[in-house]
């Protein structure tokens, strides 16, 4: 386990998206961060108290967590300047980034010489097995995406929230870095190697007696080119009995590839069913979550009820208006006299 209290690394940081794992510490783990380090040009914020690293540890902070991504994942030299002042101030450092901080001798010398550790989050397994794609006992929700970064991770943690709260057996099952900082364990799914993918999530999600749910985090969107290899073995590996389809309206393009348009949402549901059905011929969508953010209270439930419209499934913001909604829905699917599955479902 990684010590907390955390301080969160915004830097120089100007991408709202970019510092999505500091803000979902700060979303779902905010009695744990004491607050946040962003430098002068940093336009963004947490909303939690702005500390340098000596403030942040008289205030308790153990671990310096560089919750921020850039393309490629890399170190870059402003990350590991701020690095080693947490380390001399005696904090550990906790990154999720495609370089290791293991990798990094400067790093990796001034922890050893105060005794602090450094927690490279992006580390399967070892000798993760090969998917079977076998049938296996449960009850498994998946979530899927139109796009990277559109609030899978939220969505899925408040699913999971919403059963719970009705006394249901409810699990989730991380597949991020920041997923895996909020649960304290998962895999890292874009860091198996692609043939150990859906085994890797057979492993992370195994068959369960017990009534309960898997809530498992989704990965990439089947309609980006860069990360659709992640999201199919995710698909397979998962044999979800549900998928719950996450969208951000204010999109222009693929993140990433202007030159890549999105999905429509129909389009993108069939798809993910279709891929799906390989290792589970009858999954069923229950659901769209939509990440309104950028939407006013009132333009933000008119697109739900839009979208519920027009796909004849719940359609809630579930972060922001709750999960109750697809839940009802999901949980009425499997009920013992669960109703007809349509076209659209």
């Amino acid at each position: 386990m990684i010590p907390g209290p955390y301080l969160l690394y915004l830097g120089h940081s100007d991408d709202e998206v970019g510092i999505k794992t500091s803000r979902g510490l700060a979303a779902f783990q905010r009695d744990a961060c004491v607050g946040e380090w962003r430098h002068d040009d940093c336009p963004l914020t947490l909303g939690l108290p702005r500390m340098s690293v000596a403030e942040a540890r008289q205030a308790g902070a153990r671990t310096l967590v560089l919750g921020i991504a850039n393309a490629g994942g890399r170190l870059g030299d402003d990350l590991i300047d701020d690095a080693l002042l947490a380390i001399s101030a005696g904090m550990n450092v906790a990154s999720g980034l495609h370089q290791r901080l293991r990798d990094e001798p400067r790093l990796v010398a001034a922890a050893t010489a105060v005794g602090v550790q450094l927690f490279d989050v992006r580390d399967p397994p070892v000798d993760l097995p090969v998917g079977n794609g076998k049938p296996r006992a449960g009850r498994r929700l998946l979530t899927v995406g139109t796009d990277c970064s559109v609030g899978k991770m939220y969505a899925t943690l408040c699913l999971r929230d919403a059963m719970r709260a009705r006394g249901i057996r409810a699990d989730f099952r991380a597949t991020g870095q920041t997923g895996i900082l909020i649960a304290g364990d998962g895999i890292p799914l874009d860091a198996v190697v692609a043939d150990f993918i859906a085994g890797a999530i057979e492993m992370l999600s195994p068959a369960r007696d017990d009534d309960g749910w898997d809530l498992i985090e989704g990965q990439g969107s089947l309609f980006h080119p860069s990360f659709a290899g992640v999201s199919t073995g995710l698909l397979h590996g998962a044999q979800p009995d549900a998928i719950v389809m996450c969208h951000d309206p204010s999109r222009a393009h693929m993140r990433g590839l202007p030159h890549y348009q999105l999905p429509e949402l129909k389009e993108c549901l069939d798809a993910n069913l279709r891929v799906a059905r390989l290792t589970s011929p009858a999954v069923r969508a229950t659901g769209i979550a939509l990440n309104t953010v950028k939407l006013d209270d009132v333009a933000a439930r008119r697109l739900c009820d839009q979208t519920a419209d027009a796909l004849g499934l719940p359609c809630t913001d579930p972060y922001r208006f709750g999960a109750d909604p697809i839940v009802d829905w999901t949980l009425q699917c499997f009920a013992p006299s669960a109703p007809a599955m349509t076209a659209s479902r």
